[in-house]
């Protein structure tokens, strides 16, 4: 019936496709001179409440139980959370591991409609920054490259890497839903 109303299932992410990654980073590395900065973030609405803040701690405990450097935790300008993990040398696997358990942590605790999206992010030659989104409720990914300059993109960057990886993560096939993450964690200099 739902069918017939014009109503389509939500897709459902798949968080295990962030493993696929370190493989992805790889084929950016050789033929883009792409590197991963070892840096990623996970961006959701914190609600209110007593429930939703004891979850966060132990989640932070939880990633900074390792002795690695500590989750950081920030806010945007539009109201948004991010919780931000780091890897000194950059090592994309653990930082996939760690977003990856963030993400299931509040899917699992019945937040999973707060979580926006998780990123990572990538330099190159000539100051090119670039992060892989992974939007949460599209289960995708999509490549955003801030340009030097204000709030100006670098869409040949963003192309490229999307021709570049077909096959090798599920991508986000509507542009319009490649949204700027201006000043994400990631892009800021360490």
């Amino acid at each position: 019936m739902d069918a017939l109303r014009g109503r389509r299932e939500p897709v459902r992410p798949n968080l295990d496709s962030l493993f696929a990654l370190p493989s992805a980073a790889i084929t950016m590395q050789i033929d883009l001179g792409l590197m991963p900065t070892g840096v990623g973030a996970v961006c959701f609405r914190a609600p209110e409440g007593k429930a939703f803040s004891e979850l966060e701690k132990e989640v932070r405990d939880l990633l900074d139980a390792d002795g690695g450097p500590k989750v950081q935790a920030s806010a945007d300008e539009f109201g948004y959370d991010w919780l931000t993990v780091r890897s000194d040398p950059p090592d994309l696997s653990s930082v996939v591991t760690d977003t990856h358990a963030v993400n299931t942590s509040l899917v699992q605790a019945g937040f999973g409609p707060q979580l926006l999206c998780s990123l990572f992010t990538f330099t190159g030659s000539e100051s090119e920054k670039i992060a892989l989104v992974y939007l949460f409720k599209r289960g995708t990914f999509y490549p955003f490259a801030p340009a030097p300059g204000d709030k100006v993109r670098n869409n040949v960057l963003e192309l490229r890497v999307r021709d570049k990886l077909q096959g090798e993560l599920p991508l986000e096939a509507d542009l319009s839903r490649w949204f700027a993450l201006w000043d994400a964690p990631g892009f800021e200099t360490p």
